[in-house]
């Protein structure tokens, strides 16, 4: 599944529930490719440590909140390396489960 569909449906308030995404910037917690739950963040109160499905500066991630001021949301991978801040309108799902592959 590609990043814009799955965007599309957790804005549709649909959980994917395997959703795989290349790279080990997640190591060790999330293999590359290796299957993850996304839920639509609609009523969820988003805090430092949950992993998100997100757009940071035009790419698409699954990575950690790493720091919350305000209405924003430092994205980091699990390397602590910044990808930037968003407001809660570019984090579109929450990883409620990490499945095997």
């Amino acid at each position: 599944m590609r990043s814009i569909e799955a965007m599309n449906r957790l804005r549709a308030g649909e959980t994917i529930f395997r959703y795989r995404e290349a790279g080990n910037s997640m190591l060790p917690l999330i293999r590359s490719m290796q299957p993850v739950t996304l839920e639509p963040i609609q009523d969820v109160e988003l805090k430092v440590g949950d992993i998100v499905f997100c757009k940071v500066r035009g790419n698409f991630y699954t990575h950690k909140i790493s720091k919350v001021r305000g209405k924003q949301y430092q994205i980091s991978n699990n390397h602590r390396h910044v990808n930037g801040w968003v407001t809660r309108n570019s984090i579109y799902g929450i990883v409620t489960k990490i499945l095997e592959k």
